[in-house]
């Protein structure tokens, strides 16, 4: 009976073993093996193969065009459903909304202010494709993607001046931050595929491959590199055919060729970039004004529904103030439109892009900045016309040049517009003019601004970057990290003869001084105290340096140096907050790091293994 029931257990019961500390059935851990080798392989094979990240790219700029095509849609259906618009018109191109109509706008705004306030407990703040690859190596975080989007998606499908490329750039920047963490890849190989993944976005969203990658190597990866070149070219390809096979409408610009540009047009021109540039940098600051003053005076719930209601009276100029402005830009490249018409739609759609995001809507100035450049550039054409007493600008070339370089003013991306415009037009002509006055709102924005759109608003939060360059191993390497924590001590009082006794020559290169409390008091060179002009008797502490210069663990490498400069020591001491000494850090030891981290990041850059 026993052996009978043993081996009905037996025969009754599958085999378990362990995977990973958990008990599983032998058939599962046999799958399961299976899985993990093959995961094992993938990983093996992206990392050392240039091919395999290739082909990775390209999944993830499909999957990044696929995202763009499905918010553009729900956009759209929010926006036919609320406001009632015919199936071929969009909200910038529709005719005058009643009142009620636009009531949609504050309703809208109080439903993302309760969408902000049930995410709110989740308290950090939302990061982006550009604070990704700038501060935390290509990490993002998938359920604060999906907020970001949320937010972008509600502001623009009720009605806000805001694009929805931000949320373009963001579900294709997650994409890829989730693909190369499950792959494990090395910080700069994420970097690179989190801005192909965001460029991928935008490329399906404007059909244009070269605007895509061009947009991932100037806004979210900050550099050209030759490494990067073929992972971003193929995921920005695979985004637009996607776009492009599923339906998808781009925001395409078209214009009828003008004339060929002389030397004398390229200089005109690049007076209009600089209108442009004070024009976006004005519209940027409104922006932080306005963002900084409501959120001292309101509370942040209330601000969504306030600015939707301020919306009003500014959509009941033009609805072409509404959204992103798509209809509106095609129907405003007209040559025939009235100058004050024009100078209407700038000042109207200007205000409602500041009081949008001002207010708390969630979205972008990408398309918006297009929108007003082509009113910049047709009113710069009809501004030198009337100064000079004939047509000296043809206005589709000039709306064309306008467009670019006020969205490199609040963009930051020169060649991305220049790529967008060629891409529009083929006129190689008029690209170069372009890429002249693209360069000139550039240059004059970083000199009097000094950022771009996306980090100004970091900037204003405290994040002191200009670009997606990589300056996050730096913010990594804090004195905590890098300290010594063997230290050798020494109270104040002691003379130099038993100095002499305790640390013989050679035995310790710098000893800290404590006091009767163990806090910090100094740092002494035993080398000193070996001199021989001093006395035996003599208390060491007359010879201690650094007496009130110190660091704190939080420290990173930059400030570490700085504070090395200022104290004009070679050695300098890790303390807590009640001065106790927790490790000690030298001058060479942390330069030497610096530059062997930043050699490191220049062979990431490059693609060199």
């Amino acid at each position: 009976m026993t052996d009978a029931l043993r081996f009905g257990l037996h025969i009754g019961t599958p085999s378990v073993s362990s995977i990973g500390g958990m008990q599983f059935p032998a058939h599962v851990q046999h799958y399961g093996r299976k899985g993990y080798a093959w995961g094992r392989w993938l990983r093996q094979r992206v990392r050392s193969s240039e091919i395999f990240f290739i082909l990775l790219a390209i999944l993830v700029g499909m999957g990044a065009g696929l995202l763009t095509i499905m918010i553009g849609i729900a956009a759209w259906v929010m926006q036919h459903i609320l406001f009632g618009l015919p199936a071929d018109t969009r909200l910038s191109g529709a005719p005058p909304l009643s009142v009620w109509q636009l009531a949609i706008l504050p309703l809208g705004g109080a439903i993302l202010a309760f969408f902000a306030w049930g995410v709110r407990a989740r308290r950090r703040t939302l990061v982006d494709a550009v604070e990704a690859n700038a501060l935390h190596g290509g990490r993002m975080s998938a359920a604060d993607s999906l907020i970001v989007a949320g937010q972008t998606l509600l502001s623009n499908g009720f009605g806000a001046s805001v694009g929805l490329e931000a949320a373009y750039a963001q579900m294709g920047g997650v994409i890829a931050s989730r693909a190369g963490r499950w792959l494990e890849m090395r910080r700069g190989d994420m970097r690179t595929l989190v801005g192909a993944g965001a460029g991928a976005a935008i490329a399906a969203a404007f059909g244009s491959p070269l605007t895509g990658a061009f947009y991932a190597f100037e806004v979210v990866i900050g550099a050209y590199t030759p490494a990067a070149i073929a992972p971003v070219a193929a995921a920005s390809l695979a985004g637009a055919q996607v776009a492009q096979r599923l339906g998808g409408v781009p925001y395409v610009v078209t214009v009828n060729p003008g004339p060929a540009i002389h030397t004398a047009g390229y200089l005109i021109y690049a007076g209009l970039g600089a209108a442009c540039a004070l024009l976006g940098i004005a519209i940027m600051h409104g922006v932080a004004q306005i963002e900084q003053r409501t959120r001292t005076w309101l509370p942040y719930w209330s601000r969504p529904a306030i600015g939707g209601l301020l919306l009003i009276p500014i959509a009941m100029v033009s609805p072409q103030v509404l959204s992103a402005g798509h209809s509106a830009l095609h129907i405003d490249m007209l040559p025939t439109l009235p100058i004050m018409f024009l100078l209407t739609i700038l000042i109207a759609k200007s205000l409602a892009s500041v009081v949008s995001l001002g207010f708390g809507f969630r979205g972008g100035l990408f398309f918006a900045s297009l929108f007003l450049g082509t009113l910049a550039g047709h009113l710069y054409s009809a501004a030198a016309a009337w100064g000079v007493g004939h047509p000296v600008l043809d206005p589709g070339n000039a709306a064309m040049v306008g467009m670019a370089a006020l969205a490199t003013a609040v963009v930051g991306a020169p060649i991305t517009m220049a790529m967008l415009v060629l891409g529009a037009t083929g006129n190689f002509s008029l690209t170069g003019a372009v890429l002249a006055a693209s360069l000139v709102s550039s240059t004059i924005v970083r000199t009097l601004f000094g950022y771009s759109f996306s980090t100004w608003r970091l900037h204003l939060r405290g994040q002191p970057i200009k670009s997606a360059r990589d300056v996050g191993w730096v913010r990594m390497l804090t004195a905590g990290r890098m300290m010594r924590s063997e230290v050798k001590k020494v109270e104040q009082g002691v003379t130099a003869a038993e100095f002499r006794r305790r640390f013989p020559l050679g035995s310790a290169s710098r000893v800290a001084m404590v006091d009767g409390e163990d806090r910090y008091a100094g740092i002494i060179t035993p080398a000193a105290v070996f001199a021989e002009s001093i006395a035996e008797d003599l208390p060491v502490e007359t010879l201690a340096h650094a007496q009130e210069v110190w660091l704190v663990p939080q420290m990173h490498i930059g400030e570490v140096m700085a504070r090395f400069d200022e104290a004009q020591s070679d050695e300098l001491a890790v303390l807590d907050p009640d001065r106790r000494i927790l490790g000690m850090l030298t001058e060479n030891f942390v330069r030497r790091r610096y530059a062997d981290e930043l050699e490191k990041a220049q062979r990431d850059l490059f693609g060199e293994r």
